[in-house]
């Protein structure tokens, strides 16, 4: 029983690891501004997000809390999905 035990593990964590990779990072934070215009949210921190074209607004206001994924794309973080924290 042991024997199958490793490679199923092993087997496992393949199986997951491009789930953690797609994600890139998380973010959460309260908005202080959103732009539709230039396609960019700041959070109160002042961590500047940019937003891909085909974003959706969910609802985004000054004040609202949210969670973010994102990736380094050059210079800017790119906000892969911005969801509105419960």
């Amino acid at each position: 029983m042991r024997m199958y035990l490793i490679p199923a593990a092993v087997a496992a964590s393949l199986a997951f690891a491009p789930l953690a990779f797609a994600a890139g990072q998380q973010a959460n934070g309260t908005v202080k501004s959103y732009n539709a215009k230039a396609a960019t949210l700041t959070l109160a921190d002042g961590s500047v997000y940019s937003l891909p074209k085909t974003f959706k607004n969910p609802g985004l206001k000054a004040g609202e809390k949210v969670n973010i994924a994102w990736d380094m794309q050059g210079k800017h973080k790119m906000a892969q999905s911005v969801t509105i924290a419960k």
